[in-house]
């Protein structure tokens, strides 16, 4: 547990001290204003379906600065060769799979903590439940940790950078558009299709405010699938 929060607070490090977590903590809150501005002070909606707007214009840029934040996380290392000092060190592939998580999943709270003024907004010329921005906050963190788990898998693939941000990109996107195969297909077939989807179905719950065991039970599925999948790649690697 010690090295794994040794290595966390390193790659959280290197986050705030290169442009590359500024740059995606700006770009992801210029996105969410944008909507929220669009959808909460342009449109006459009622507050709660403000909130209801916000979390799901929120959820867009969670899921891509996960997959942006996660891309470097191993595949730097293959490309900068410190891979071997990290094989060669008494630490174990679960702590280095957990420690980049960890980072990565730090620095997504930290944007999404960043966007509270957001809702907070609402309370000037209406009303909104405390339990339901709790509720939908909880939702992003659960999108934005399955997310990273994804982009980890991916960056633990291969050496490029570029070609894990891609990898990522095409999983998430792949389990984003179950929904739509789920519309296409017949019974009992399309139930169990959205239930898959990362975010249809899976996200609503949270984003009305209503809090849902199994979709929180999903969202912390398929993290332990990828991030399992990512241990695994990097044990094989390692006895190669």
């Amino acid at each position: 547990m010690t090295a794994t929060l040794l290595l966390a607070r390193r790659e959280l490090l290197a986050y705030l001290r290169s442009p590359l977590g500024a740059s995606i903590i700006a770009g992801a809150l210029l996105i969410d204003g944008i909507y929220f501005y669009w959808k909460g002070l342009t449109e006459k909606l009622l507050s709660a379906v403000v909130l209801q707007e916000f979390f799901y214009g929120a959820s867009g840029p969670t899921m891509i600065a996960a997959i942006l934040l996660s891309m470097r996380l191993v595949a730097e290392e293959r490309q900068t060769g410190t891979i071997t000092v990290l094989n060669t060190s008494p630490i174990k592939d679960r702590e280095i799979v957990l420690g980049k998580f960890f980072a990565a999943l730090g620095l997504l709270a930290l944007l999404t903590l960043l966007t509270l003024y957001m809702p907070a907004l609402i309370f000037v010329n209406g009303k909104v439940s405390i339990g339901h921005i709790a509720v939908g906050y909880l939702g992003l963190l659960l999108l934005g940790a399955s997310s990273v788990a994804i982009g980890l898998f991916a960056s633990s693939l291969t050496r490029s950078q570029v070609v894990a941000g891609i990898v990522g990109a095409v999983i998430l996107a792949a389990l984003i558009l179950l929904w739509v195969v789920a519309k296409a297909t017949d019974p009992p077939l399309n139930k169990f299709l959205s239930a898959l989807a990362i975010h249809h179905e899976n996200f609503r719950s949270f984003m009305i405010g209503t809090l849902e065991l199994d979709r929180v039970a999903y969202y912390l599925a398929v993290t332990y699938f990828f991030l399992l999948a990512a241990i695994k790649v990097l044990e094989a690697r390692r006895w190669r």
